[in-house]
């Protein structure tokens, strides 16, 4: 085995739902089963999923305090008061602020925006924020993505009748902000029928939610485009109110895509279409950069920015991504080499330097775990107080395990996944111990190994079957039509039993492995490309077939497209 650690699952899925949707559908059974693994079990499941419209949006009304908060909005335009938009700094916060500012300043002009400074406020609701709202005679604020657990700074508001509306999607505490209103699915007695909503997602309700009640008018079009590039960057899952988010920008994107999202697709002269990687890989961490090194607000220009007037902006997000990207692999590079001296039994990673940029120390963390599959928190921070980005394995909630060591904390915030903390320097060795020994006594060992999930076998034959005019076989037809792909709705995952090198394998790009395969017949063949395992080709040339799991995309190059395989893993047959 050339990653031993690795556990092939295929998913569970009940036999005679995907005999009946076959049946149904007309479709081949390996078709049927990964949409049964998705939930889809009947004709008009199938029809949602496949064909999403604007009419499958949930009632914004079903979500607790929305009158209240939409009225109160409809009050301060009525009455030219000051609104301050606030939002966190990262691409969920900021694509909020640039989607509600673009939204109010249609019916107001009394319209401020403030993002905290990532290094200088940290993040939610700040002191210094209040300070500043306070000279500037604001009589509401709006918070996006943040807000849930401020209570001190949502005190000092009503204290001064300033009255605060929380649109937040991180999970509530016992003890929530005194708000006028507070709009979180999470909420105990909030029977919104979706949970999963990003920060922007809700603004994108309480947008809903004015348009539908005052029947006012107004281009969502753009609020879809953000909301989906915010989704899909807050890693989310993306069924239900999200696809259909993910899915509705998607279309607006393809077809007339805002002054910022161009600019950004003119930087890749070869691509057709948006999809939902692109906006994470391509869109995302552009926006983000801003907030992780200079500041949030520089995003949110770009992102309202008009033809003509991004260019000079867009200069400025470039420099920082590329500054990020840099900065990025130089401390995952400090980290992994910090970690190479800690002993291979420990069940978490926790490292830390005062030199690290604060704003990358989360990626940094995800890149830990794609090396050393572990729960993972890195701090940064060079005086008293240091600051942690934690993120977590698949099915292992990591938010759960940081709130019962909360007194560890000056501050926390997060979900299952992903975490943000600040702490005091001096308890760090006290406070890792903890966080070992917690995690060792709450993991199980197969959550420690890392799964590759399948949806079901395939052959090249029954891939390549019932091409169409142009060679696109129906199967991947089929598996386009079930984008956008994400977290929940991933791009299917097959195995392919027993296929032979047609030509040797090969490394190109230094770190990957290319491939050409073909079956036992040697009728048919496909590309494959395994990413980052160069180190892996010695092993792979002893072989002469394998065992391949992947996922099957189109490939272009030279304006001619070819099937490929996306490579998850290899063993030998």
């Amino acid at each position: 085995m050339f990653l031993e650690n690795n556990i092939w699952e295929y998913k569970k899925v009940d036999q005679q739902s995907v005999v009946e949707l076959k049946s149904k559908l007309n479709i081949q059974e390996e078709l049927a089963q990964m949409l049964v693994n998705r939930g889809v079990q009947t004709f008009s499941q199938a029809e949602q999923f496949f064909r999403p419209s604007e009419k499958d949006f949930l009632n914004p009304f079903n979500m607790l305090g929305m009158y209240k908060a939409v009225e109160r909005i409809k009050e301060a335009i009525a009455n030219k008061e000051n609104i301050l938009i606030y939002g966190d700094y990262d691409v969920d916060g900021t694509c909020s602020v640039a989607m509600m500012k673009h939204f109010l300043e249609t019916l107001s002009t009394h319209v401020f925006t403030y993002q905290p400074h990532r290094e200088k406020e940290g993040y939610g609701l700040s002191m210094t924020a209040v300070d500043w709202l306070l000279k500037e005679e604001i009589s509401l604020v709006i918070t996006l993505d943040c807000g849930i657990k401020d209570i001190n700074a949502a005190k000092k508001l009503k204290q001064k009748n300033i009255d605060l509306i929380i649109c937040d999607h991180h999970n509530p505490a016992e003890i929530l902000p005194d708000a006028l209103v507070i709009l979180n699915p999470k909420q105990v007695d909030c029977n919104y029928n979706f949970k999963e909503l990003c920060g922007c997602g809700i603004g994108l309700k309480l947008i809903q939610g004015y348009l539908n009640h005052y029947k006012a008018t107004y281009d969502i079009s753009y609020a879809y485009q953000l909301a989906a590039i915010a989704t899909t960057a807050d890693v989310v899952p993306l069924i239900g109110e999200n696809r259909l988010i993910v899915y509705l920008g998607l279309l607006s994107i393809n077809t007339n895509p805002i002054s910022s999202v161009k600019k950004i697709w003119n930087t890749y002269p070869s691509l057709i279409s948006f999809n939902s990687a692109d906006l994470v890989f391509k869109i995302a961490p552009r926006i983000n950069a801003a907030g992780r090194l200079a500041h949030a607000k520089i995003a949110v220009e770009f992102l309202l920015s008009v033809d003509g007037d991004e260019k000079s902006v867009f200069s400025d997000i470039e420099s920082l991504n590329n500054e990020r990207k840099s900065l990025d692999e130089g401390i995952t590079n400090e980290a992994l080499f910090q970690l190479s001296k800690t002993p291979a039994t420990r069940f978490t990673n926790v490292v830390y330097s005062p030199d690290w940029h604060k704003g990358v120390i989360g990626i940094v963390a995800s890149r830990i775990i794609e090396e050393f599959y572990k729960p993972t928190i890195v701090f940064s921070g060079d005086g008293d107080l240091i600051t942690g980005s934690a993120r977590s394995v698949k099915e292992f909630d990591i938010y759960e395990i940081l709130n019962q060591l909360n007194h560890y904390f000056t501050r926390f915030g997060g979900h299952k996944y992903a975490a943000g903390l600040t702490m005091k320097r001096e308890i760090l060795d006290d406070f890792s111990k903890d966080f070992e020994k917690l995690v060792a006594d709450n993991m199980s060992k197969e959550v420690r190994q890392k799964k590759i999930s399948i949806d079901v076998d395939l052959t090249l034959e029954k891939l390549f079957q019932n091409l169409n005019k142009n060679g696109v076989p129906k199967l991947m037809r089929i598996i386009k039509q079930m984008e956008p792909f994400g977290p929940s709705n991933p791009r299917p995952v097959f195995c392919f039993k027993k296929l032979y090198f047609k030509t040797p394998p090969r490394i190109v790009g230094r770190k990957h492995i290319k491939f050409l395969f073909t079956d036992f017949q040697q009728a048919k063949h496909i590309g494959g490309i395994w990413f980052n395992s160069a180190e892996k080709l010695q092993k792979i040339n002893q072989l002469n077939k394998a065992d391949v799991v992947g996922s099957v995309v189109e490939n272009y190059y030279n304006n001619q497209m070819s099937l490929q395989l996306n490579i998850k893993d290899v063993k030998p047959s």
